[in-house]
Order: C-alpha cells, then structure tokens, then sequence
C-alpha cells in the first residue's frame, strides 16, 4: 500500500475528476448488468446468476423460484436512483417493482408485506420487519422521484411498522409475525432494526415527518449507543424480547449468523454519521461512535494478510465465518468516504482506497459484470448461502456515497445537487 505519508499534497480520491468518473462508470455497469434479465415478467425481480441470467430454479428452496420482499424493494430504490441518474427505461422498472409490492407482497387480507412470492402465490408468508424497513425505504425513494403510487405505500407500510412493529417501550422494532400477525418468537434482532434506521432517515428526507427522525434515532440509541459502546464498539446482534443482549444465538447464515457481523458496523458507523447530519450536527455522540465503530471494525474485521473483511467473529472478536462477502467492502467504502469528508484524516482516505482496490481486484467481474457475492479463505468466488450476483443495492450505493455530500441519502442528494464531475 502507498505511503499516504510520502503523498503531498494528499488528494483524497473522491475530489480527483478520473476516480469519480471511474465510480460512475461501475455505477453504469452494474445497473446495465441488472436491466438486461432483472425484470420477471410474471411480477417483480428475477435474482441473477453469475452471467447475468434469471437463476435457476434448484437455487431457491425447495426448487421454486421466489421473490424476497427485500430485494423486492431494493431494485425498487436501486432503479429510482438510475432515474434520478437520467438513465432512460429506469421509470418503468420502477413502475414495474412498485405495482409487485402492492400487488405481489402486499396482503390484502390481513395488511402488511409477505416474505416471499411466487408464481403460485406465497412461498412464504410471514411478515418480517427487515422486509418492511425496505418497503419504507422504497416508497420513501419512489417519492423522490414523483412516483404516483409512492405516496399510498408510503403510508400504508408506515401505518404498519407503527402499529404491528413498533415497541415503544424499547424504542425499536419486533422482528417476525405470522401472516394473521400471531407472534413468531421473542427474538429481536439488530440488522433490521439497522435497516429501519436507514428507511426511517429516507422517509424522514421525503415527507418532512419528524416522527420518522424520532424512529431512527430511537434505533441508533439503542443498538448502539448503549449495546455497541458497552460491547467494545462491536454491534451486539442478537437479543431477547426485553432486549437483553443473547450472546449464544445461532440463527440462518444469511441473515441471523452467530457472532458479531463486521460489516454491520461498517454499515452502522455511515447511518450514524448520516443520522448526525439529519440532525444538524447537534449530537456529537453519534459522530464519535462512528469513528469508533470503523476504527474497531478495520483493526478485528480486516484480514491484515489477504485483504478483505470476515463475514463473522465469534465471541472473542476472532474470525468465525473467514469467507469474504462483497457487502461489507461496500459499506466500509461508504463509511470510509463519509469519514474522510467529514474528519480529513489521512487514516480514513488510507482505508477508503485499501477496501476500494479489494474490492475491484476481487469482487468486480470485469467480463461478465455485476460484482461477485463471495469468496472463500482462498479469495476464490464460492456459493452459499448467496447464489449468483444477488442484489445491486450494496454496490450500486458504494459506487455513489462517495460521490454526493454527506447530508443526506443518494437520493437525496442526486436530486437536490446532482454529482459533480
């Protein structure tokens, strides 16, 4: 790695013209990679394998092909931004992923969103929160964007977090409901609770409604502010149903996996950052626990020797899971980059190119496009418990983040200032 001691001056990369024009260039590739195939003609989105080709039916379980409501959602936000890029077709990819929450995952019976849908109807129909936060953060972007149909989802999936998800008493939201909304367990899980956080900031951007700041704050206080801090600035991410930390929870490996997730410390440290500039840079707290968290996270979650960020650590803060996933190099991107523009500091400009130059050496597919979900020990790509290139959301947002100020969303900021050359 370069000395950034011996670079003087030192530009950091987001103010050189070439590396923002290089980052809007993967921008375009990955949305151009998703456009081809993503859309199903019977409703929604097809996942993608890794040429670029709706995924076979023996990945999904049970053999049955499905839409996940998050991803769902995700290509909803994802193509609301390339038509705030100016990218033509966007609209109608929208409109596409807008009438399949209303008509695919939403539950006109009982209301809310189910988990996953397919041609048949439901393949399952639960209704999770980590779902629902990214239907907020969907219809919060197709707001954005003057959507006609943003302003009934918007309301209806917020009338829903409030009043099935919310529990006041904690200050975040419970995780899973049957269909008829009888309670499936006490766990409470931070990752959609960082997710609704997210959502919550966009809806806050779109409508000017407070009480969405109050949510995400709310959050932020709770998983981090007090479990983050208390647990050493790694992010606690399995609890009970009085929120009381579970230390011994193993659940799903996509989702739920034992152990502390660095990346979603990564994740955490720009939300808060997002969350300090939200409210007016008044609460220093969050933006010192941002520092901490990434300082945390690059010196535990960093393989020093190969490159790349574990997918998990045990309980003493040593690698667990060793494979790498692309999605936690896109959020140590994006927090280094918010870190950098607020603080300067050589360390994080250090690390903002060490995650970038991992992550184009290993998880860009420069033949056939998109970005590879994972790689094992070896730094070889592997599947499971991701098939194919999954998901542009991770992606498509490290490549703009760096690229927009740090006041708000993308979406914010590409319709308030656009990116600059």
């Amino acid at each position: 790695m370069v000395d950034l001691a011996l670079e003087s001056p030192l530009v950091r990369w987001v103010d050189r013209a070439s590396h923002r024009l290089r980052l809007l260039e993967e921008a375009g590739r990955i949305l151009g990679f998703f456009e081809r195939h993503a859309r199903n003609p019977r409703g929604g989105f097809h996942e993608l394998d890794a040429a670029g080709r709706p995924l076979a039916a023996a990945c999904f379980l049970g053999g049955v092909p499905t839409r996940a409501l998050h991803l769902t959602a995700r290509a909803v936000h994802a193509f609301s931004i390339a038509h705030l890029l100016g990218r033509p077709g966007a609209d109608d990819l929208v409109d596409h992923g807008m009438d399949f929450l209303w008509r695919g995952h939403r539950d006109p019976v009982h209301g809310g969103y189910m988990w996953a849908i397919g041609d048949d109807g439901p393949t399952n129909d639960t209704k999770q929160a980590y779902g629902h936060a990214h239907v907020l953060l969907a219809a919060s972007s197709a707001r954005v964007v003057g959507h006609p149909d943003a302003d009934r989802l918007l309301a209806d999936v917020a009338t829903v977090l409030r009043e099935r998800y919310w529990e006041e008493a904690y200050g975040a939201v419970a995780e899973e409901f049957a269909r008829d909304w009888r309670s499936l367990g006490d766990y409470r899980g931070q990752n959609s609770n960082m997710h609704l956080t997210e959502a919550a900031m966009a809806a806050f951007e779109a409508t000017g409604d407070r009480d969405f700041l109050v949510m995400a704050e709310r959050i932020a206080e709770r998983i981090v502010l007090r479990h983050a801090e208390t647990a050493g600035w790694h992010v606690p991410e399995h609890f009970r149903a009085d929120w009381s930390f579970d230390p011994d929870y193993e659940g799903d490996p996509m989702f739920r996996p034992a152990g502390t997730t660095p990346g979603h410390a990564l994740e955490w440290s720009r939300l808060l950052l997002q969350l300090w500039e939200a409210k007016g840079r008044s609460d220093d707290r969050l933006r010192d626990a941002a520092r901490r968290l990434f300082a945390r996270t690059v010196t535990d979650g960093w393989d020093a020797e190969k490159g790349g960020f574990w997918y998990t650590l045990d309980k003493a803060g040593r690698p667990a899971v060793r494979d790498r996933y692309w999605w936690p190099c896109c959020e140590g991107i994006a927090a280094a980059a918010f870190l950098g523009a607020i603080d300067g500091e050589p360390f994080h400009e250090a690390w903002y190119r060490r995650i970038w130059g991992f992550t184009m050496t290993r998880f860009v597919d420069p033949d056939a496009g998109g970005w590879f979900a994972q790689l094992d020990d070896d730094l070889v790509p592997n599947t499971f418990p991701f098939f194919g290139k999954p998901d542009l959301y991770h992606s498509l947002q490290a490549c703009l983040i760096p690229l927009l100020p740090t006041s708000g969303s993308i979406t914010r900021g590409l319709a308030t200032v656009g990116i600059r050359p």
